[in-house]
């Protein structure tokens, strides 16, 4: 197994700057020096980066503004995922001062996916199921509603099923199910072109947490990455999940913060 640092620079190198090549209809894709920006996703717009290419000062502060504009004109929130190695350091301070909030920090996990996967092991009573169906997807924004207990910005079913139509071999949605009540869902992106999946979603209903669901989804998702050739599966992982993922192979690399900014939020002098 490489090491953390070898594992993060494979990431940043093969995954964080990456553009899908089929794109979901409305979404457009624009470059601005180092960055690249995503606007009209369902949910909002964001940024990615492999890295600023050194700036910093004042160049760094009219490369944020000019993100804030575009999608102020917009109309729409966005947000710019700040990873604890990004150059300059002061970089969170400049995103503060430009408006945007933090939200909560997450870790990045890596594992590889021909040690992660195996057979599923779902509770008894429980069964996985893969799905491109829209009411599955407007269940799964609804459990996600249940479990956070908040309405947010998500649209996660329009989300879904836009990649689904741009890009059906790029998203798996898994569905764990308990008598035909969703009680946790998941999903993972292959990012073709790189050896890399990224793991998504797994909230769960408090009533059926800590029973195995969560490893059982991580399992069948590891399953379908190996199945299509991809060597590593990488989480931006809770304080709740990261525990779960380590125990199941996956190494800590680094730190990262969404930092949001959205129109409402914007305070004119």
């Amino acid at each position: 197994m490489q090491s953390a640092d070898e594992l993060l620079a494979a990431y940043d190198a093969q995954v964080r700057a990456r553009v899908p090549a089929r794109l979901p209809v409305g979404v457009e894709v624009t470059r601005d020096g180092p960055l690249v920006r995503f606007a009209g996703p369902a949910g909002g717009g964001f940024v990615v980066y492999r890295d600023l290419d050194g700036l910093e000062g004042a160049e760094l502060d009219a490369l944020i503004e000019r993100q804030v504009r575009m999608f102020s004109e917009r109309g729409e929130r966005f947000e710019w995922k700040h990873h604890g190695h990004d150059l300059p350091a002061d970089l969170p301070d400049r995103l503060r001062a430009a408006g945007f909030v933090a939200e909560e920090s997450e870790t990045i996990v890596i594992g590889r996916a021909a040690d992660v996967g195996g057979e599923p092991e779902p509770p008894e009573g429980v069964s996985l199921r893969e799905t491109t169906e829209r009411a599955d997807l407007e269940r799964i924004e609804e459990l996600e509603r249940e479990v956070w207990q908040e309405d947010g910005p998500g649209r996660i079913a329009d989300m879904l099923e836009g990649e689904l139509d741009a890009d059906a071999d790029g998203l798996a949605v898994v569905l764990a199910e308990a008598r035909e009540k969703l009680v946790s869902a998941a999903w993972i992106r292959f990012e073709h072109g790189t050896e890399f999946a990224t793991l998504w979603g797994g909230a769960t209903l408090a009533e059926w947490r800590r029973q195995g669901i969560y490893r059982a989804l991580v399992a069948y998702r590891a399953g379908l990455a190996v199945e299509r050739g991809f060597r590593f599966l990488e989480v931006d992982a809770s304080d709740d999940s990261r525990p779960i993922l380590e125990r199941l192979g996956f190494v800590p690399t680094a730190v990262t913060t969404p930092f949001v900014w959205s129109p409402a939020a914007r305070i004119d002098p």
